[in-house]
């Protein structure tokens, strides 16, 4: 699956997408040039939810022979799964090459934006099974078709949004007696454009007694099958009860709002 064409076509530069080597004739030599510093989103998940594109940026460093022009080629990082990087990998592009800026006549600090669309009618948008670990590399495109792939730069997490709500019943309660807490765990569905509950999933029950600004575990329980969670706890004092969730490779971490109860 190739999540993003390549949009690295201005004159000249050749589109991965229309990418096309006669079996005869050998593909050009890409640019001579490396990639250092590649960071998307500032080392942090990409998180997207059931509908709206993310967009994040990048920031890497080329460096090229002093003979060669900065306007001969474009370049952008690129989010790639699989053991090679090349034009047949799994890849995510943005949808513009990256701006340049020459620190030497060998050195171009560069930035770029890569987007992320949820599943539309487009083959290229992101759907469920794009969720998780994607390495980090880059690409240099050359105005003679030639392209240049350099891996190694790390991985990164394409996450699905989570959402979570608590709700602390009865309200007010009289000390001792019985609080009921339920709630809600669920994350984007990429292929239906919806929330869905995540099911099965550990979420940590927190209090955080009136006038502190501390949250401490009470107890640990599990979604249903349809991301409900419901439990009880004896009431002792004010305060606000939350569910939190730790997050996976696959879905954001989420807290919910606290919910008050009135103790007394």
């Amino acid at each position: 699956m190739r999540i993003r064409a390549i949009v690295l076509a201005a004159s000249g530069a050749v589109a991965l997408s229309a990418l096309a080597v006669p079996a005869a004739q050998a593909a050009p030599a890409g640019p001579a040039v490396t990639f250092s510093a590649v960071k998307v989103n500032s080392g942090k998940a990409i998180v997207v939810g059931p509908t709206t594109t993310v967009t994040v940026s990048a920031s890497y460093t080329v460096t090229k022979p002093a003979t060669l022009s900065a306007s001969s080629f474009e370049s952008g990082p690129v989010l790639y799964r699989g053991t090679t990087l090349d034009e047949n990998a799994e890849i995510v592009l943005g949808d513009d090459p990256g701006t340049c800026t020459a620190a030497s006549s060998t050195v171009l600090n560069c930035t770029a934006k890569i987007q992320f669309r949820p599943a539309t009618s487009a083959d290229d948008d992101l759907t469920n099974s794009a969720a998780g670990t994607w390495k980090i590399g880059a690409l240099a495109a050359g105005d003679s078709g030639g392209l240049t792939w350099q891996a190694g730069f790390g991985t990164t997490h394409i996450q699905r949004k989570a959402t979570l709500t608590t709700d602390a019943t009865p309200e007010p309660v009289k000390k001792g007696r019985t609080i009921t807490v339920t709630g809600k765990l669920a994350r984007a569905n990429w292929d239906t454009n919806k929330y869905a509950g995540y099911a099965y999933q550990y979420v940590k029950l927190q209090f955080r007694k009136a006038g502190t600004t501390t949250y401490t575990t009470l107890k640990t329980i599990k979604t249903s099958s349809t991301g409900t969670l419901k439990t009880t706890v004896t009431a002792s004092a004010d305060g606000y009860f939350r569910y939190s969730f730790a997050g996976t490779t696959t879905t954001s971490p989420v807290n919910s709002a606290g919910d008050f109860v009135d103790v007394q």
